[in-house]
């Protein structure tokens, strides 16, 4: 399926393909901070299927816990965060659906990771898989 993705103030535009059904709710402490929320919503995208059309992300990389380095894309203008990739040769675009046009169509969220960091009154109904950590 093709997705339209663009922020708040539309300086920054993108497509992408993606598999609906395949929402990740990601709950580890580093989501929470970005979203400033209790969780995530995340849709992974091919990076051949990936193409920025409009404008120029402002970037920052993200060292976890685990050494992992994550490269995270957000507008300078309005702040929406856009999406994650690996810093080099990213495989894949881990999409923010709340910027996608789209998000009404990719279905119920199907997995939740970071389950160990859920906060205490979230209770998210018709999600088929659960991880403490990543899977």
């Amino acid at each position: 399926m093709k997705v339209e993705g663009q922020c708040q103030c539309g300086a920054i535009e993108f497509e992408a393909q993606v598999q609906p059904g395949s929402v990740t709710i990601c709950h580890c402490l580093d989501c929470q901070t970005h979203s400033g929320s209790a969780f995530r919503a995340n849709i992974s995208a091919p990076a051949a299927g990936f193409k920025l059309l409009k404008g120029a992300p402002r970037t920052f990389v993200k060292t976890a816990a685990s050494g992992n380095r994550r490269l995270l894309a957000f507008c300078e203008n309005c702040g929406s965060p856009l999406y994650a990739c690996a810093v080099e040769n990213p495989q894949a675009y881990s999409l923010r659906t709340g910027v996608l046009k789209q998000r009404a169509e990719l279905g119920t969220p199907q997995r939740e990771i970071w389950t160990i960091r859920r906060r205490p009154w979230v209770a998210l109904a018709g999600v088929d898989e659960a991880y403490d950590g990543q899977p």
